[in-house]
């Protein structure tokens, strides 16, 4: 991983699964602090379970969210190419680019978190209402810190064509948007 630099946004011109479910895990989560905070510890449960299914997604490539929202007819952008029995969504789980990376660390994080609030202080749920926050962030805005931090240190983006490297193009599950967004410069 050679060290990158730019700031990396992923697309927000449409919603699609990936960051639908982004935005569904950090109110998930923005909803088991507050639970936590204001009537019962154990609450924080629910963002522990909130980080074993992204670390899930992140190993796997199966997201039961995912699988919802593409019930409601929402499209996916990092979706595996395999076919999948009863159509089910996968995430592409060939290479450790940066957007499958986000999964996996924000579910240790939280995970962590969430089990030092039960262990050690209430004051952890300062962190996981932060995390939560920053993924709905990232969900409305296309920007997110830790994607930046994965991006300047050498992870392969595949939800940005501006970071991507030469001569991968023709593989990307982006090259529709690019070569379209190409074709008519807005």
């Amino acid at each position: 991983m050679a060290p990158r630099t730019g700031v990396y946004i992923v697309p927000t011109h449409r919603w699609y699964i990936e960051r639908t479910v982004w935005l569904t895990a950090g109110l998930v989560l923005l909803l088991g602090t507050l639970l936590a905070v204001l009537l019962d510890p154990l609450w924080i449960l629910l963002v522990t379970v909130t980080g074993l299914v992204s670390i899930n997604v992140a190993f796997t490539g199966f997201c039961p969210v995912g699988n919802i929202l593409r019930l409601f007819g929402f499209r996916a952008m990092l979706e595996s190419k395999s076919p999948r029995r009863w159509n089910l969504y996968f995430l592409q789980t060939d290479q450790w680019y940066l957007e499958r990376r986000i999964y996996v660390t924000v579910g240790v994080n939280i995970c962590i978190g969430s089990l030092l609030v039960l262990a050690y202080s209430p004051w952890w749920t300062l962190f996981t209402g932060f995390v939560g926050a920053a993924m709905i962030w990232f969900a409305a805005t296309g920007y997110c810190v830790l994607a930046n931090i994965l991006l300047w240190l050498g992870a392969e983006p595949r939800l940005n064509p501006a970071h991507m490297p030469s001569g991968r193009c023709a593989e990307c599950s982006m090259s529709a948007v690019c070569l379209q967004r190409d074709a008519n410069p807005a």
